[in-house]
């Protein structure tokens, strides 16, 4: 092969997007790029870990409301409100923040919002099936 045959430049594209989870920038892979390793998102790790120790807490009586347990953490009311809600999640939600499994695009922000009082409902909003 002569020397005026060989490309000089070689292109390749990976279809890829960027996005935020757990406070730092990770690449999502397409859908259709088989991922074999997960990455956990430790912001909903520790949140989810936070609530149901809190709840532990307050259903014990160390505490006897949000507001005392809030004070006693050094935390806003607000905040303490909002990850205490994370106790609520569909146990196949929870499944899947734990195992890594989750969509890509759910994150801690998204979860504190108000959830659906039903798991089917907060199925379909969050896992985009039922």
């Amino acid at each position: 092969m002569t020397k005026s045959t060989v490309p000089s430049t070689i292109t390749v594209h990976v279809p890829m997007k960027f996005a935020i989870r757990g406070g730092r920038k990770t690449i999502i892979f397409d859908a259709a790029v088989p991922v074999t390793e997960r990455r956990t998102d430790n912001a909903l790790l520790k949140a989810l870990a936070r609530a149901h120790r809190w709840r532990k807490k307050i259903e014990a009586g160390e505490y006897s409301s949000i507001t005392e347990l809030a004070k006693a953490e050094k935390i806003n009311q607000s905040y303490a409100c909002r990850i205490l809600r994370l106790t609520l999640l569909a146990p196949s939600i929870v499944a899947d923040i734990l195992n890594g499994a989750q969509k890509s695009d759910l994150s801690l922000d998204r979860l504190t919002k108000p959830l659906p009082a039903l798991w089917v409902e907060q199925k379909h909003v969050f896992c985009s099936e039922v």
